[in-house]
């Protein structure tokens, strides 16, 4: 038997939660929610984060511009994503929702702007 402490991310009551695992099998406790208990259990076996954060663009109203996930991606390729985003520069103009790498590492999730510039 393992016992995880975390703290669940998935709303603002950031609740302290206890996973115990045993034998394959998950129970989570201190959650608030039903959505505490999903995140416990995903958090041990599959972590994945929205990745928020900007690119170059030029000719626009400042020189980067937000850019967003437009759902989760692997915990493990975060840096990677990261990296990816730091060699790209856009051209305005760019409106909300364009996307800037289609598919990324093959999850069905794109990188999209999050503003129009």
């Amino acid at each position: 038997m393992k016992k995880h402490e975390l703290v669940c991310i998935v709303c603002p009551m950031g609740c302290r939660l206890d996973v115990i695992e045993e034998n394959g099998q998950y129970m989570v406790e201190g959650n608030k929610c039903p959505r505490g208990k999903d995140y416990g259990v995903k958090e041990l076996t599959n972590p994945t984060r929205v990745v928020t954060s900007t690119v170059k663009i030029k000719g626009g109203l400042l020189n980067r511009i937000p850019v967003k996930t437009n759902g989760d991606i692997p915990k493990g390729k975060v840096f990677e994503c990261m990296k990816l985003l730091d060699e790209i520069q856009l051209e305005a103009p760019v409106k909300a929702g364009d996307i800037v790498i289609k598919n990324i590492f093959d999850t069905g999730i794109d990188v999209v702007t999050s503003r129009s510039m």
